[in-house]
């Protein structure tokens, strides 16, 4: 009989036991209806498991916002292009002096000569325009007449010796056409081709006249 309730004893030890140890399955539901777990062995304070909800804040990484471009105005270039100089008009035409028979020495746009065989004068033009004149000239003899037309001059020179003339002095000659010229010689004498002149006249004619200049003759 000591033995039953010994062993009675015993078991009923070992189940308070048990109950106390923290191993059995059973456990006390709390009052929100969640699983308290039972204490360890160590009776040390009981530890709550929860789980951490999942965050529902949306990102606060906002989408880096663009720099915006410049909004100055582009750098003007302070050298100002130089403007086209305008293109100058060409000089219009002298009108013919209506005194001068000469059309084409009158058009000529430098100095020119004029010469009217039949009138015995001769006259020196600028730009259409009469700058000295008329004088009274001589032309050539009869056998040896003054060419007529447009010509232009050919040479100068001071002190013209004619070998067809036994080396007969020509001063301040200027030839228009191959041995004719522009010289002083005699007003009572016609010449063998060429234009009689003033030695005053033929200066003027020589220092006015450059090569190339018209010298038109009319008969």
């Amino acid at each position: 009989m000591k033995r039953l309730l010994a062993g009675a004893a015993a078991l009923a030890t070992a189940f308070v036991l048990t109950a106390c140890s923290g191993g059995g399955s059973a456990g006390v539901s709390n009052a929100g209806g969640g699983a308290v777990a039972a204490a360890g062995t160590g009776g040390g304070t009981p530890t709550t498991s929860s789980t951490t909800p999942t965050s529902t804040t949306p990102s606060t990484s906002a989408t880096p916002t663009p720099t915006p471009e410049s909004t100055k105005p582009a750098p003007t270039s302070t050298s100002a292009k130089p403007k086209p100089k305008p293109t100058p008009k060409p000089a219009p035409k002298p009108a013919p002096d209506p005194s001068v028979p000469c059309a084409a020495a009158a058009a000529a746009p430098g100095t020119a000569a004029c010469v009217d065989i039949s009138a015995h004068k001769a006259w020196l033009l600028q730009g259409g325009k009469v700058i000295y004149g008329p004088v009274p000239m001589l032309p050539g003899r009869k056998g040896y007449e003054t060419p007529t037309g447009k010509f232009r001059v050919l040479s100068k020179e001071k002190m013209h010796l004619s070998k067809q003339f036994d080396n007969a002095e020509m001063p301040n000659s200027v030839f228009f056409y191959p041995g004719d010229a522009f010289h002083t010689g005699s007003l009572s004498v016609y010449s063998h081709g060429c234009i009689h002149l003033s030695p005053s006249a033929s200066l003027k004619f020589f220092n006015t006249l450059h090569i190339g200049d018209v010298v038109q003759v009319v008969p």
